[in-house]
């Protein structure tokens, strides 16, 4: 019977696989801390992920008649207000599935208003409304409003009136 030669008597720096190939110990340290990395940096892209899931300041309205937003003029019907992204002066999408019509706006001025109030609001020039503020659970984004556009629809009306109006969410 033939004895194999330890090869830890020659390089006490080695070690024998289960293949019967040698590693240097310190390798086979580097190659589990190795492991270990990647699987914290998976479980760090897992609660990313759960945080993207999170919906801020979504909010569902209907609104009962045409309306203006960024300068385009959508239909009555059933929208939801989302935000673009965690910056909240990135804009708002508002979406209608129904109508499939959609507009991105852009807010001028942002306050944090916590509260349970959620609705949208409009300035009427003539027969136009134009959204000029949303409010949803935590903030309060307002519109801009072309001035031109409401003079011009003042003159199409010949009232020459302007005037508010609210609509709160479903």
């Amino acid at each position: 019977m033939k004895q194999m030669p330890n090869p830890l008597a020659e390089n006490p720096g080695v070690a024998v696989s289960d293949d019967g190939s040698k590693t240097f110990k310190g390798e086979m340290m580097k190659k589990s801390h190795l492991r270990i990395l990647v699987a914290l940096v998976g479980l760090a892209g897992f609660a990313v992920a759960a945080k993207a899931q999170v919906v801020l300041d979504q909010i569902v309205v209907t609104i009962p008649f045409e309306f203006v937003v960024a300068g385009k003029t959508l239909p009555a019907g059933t929208y939801r207000v989302n935000r673009l992204s965690e910056d909240q002066w990135a804009g708002l999408v508002f979406s209608s599935f129904e109508n499939r019509a959609s507009a991105i706006v852009h807010p001028m001025e942002v306050e944090s208003a916590p509260g349970d109030k959620a609705h949208v609001s409009f300035e009427t020039a003539g027969d136009e409304h134009f959204l000029s503020k949303i409010e949803t659970a935590d903030n309060v984004f307002t519109i801009p409003v072309s001035r031109a556009a409401m003079l011009l629809a003042s003159g199409k009306s010949h009232t020459g009136t302007a005037a508010g109006s609210s609509v709160a969410t479903d």
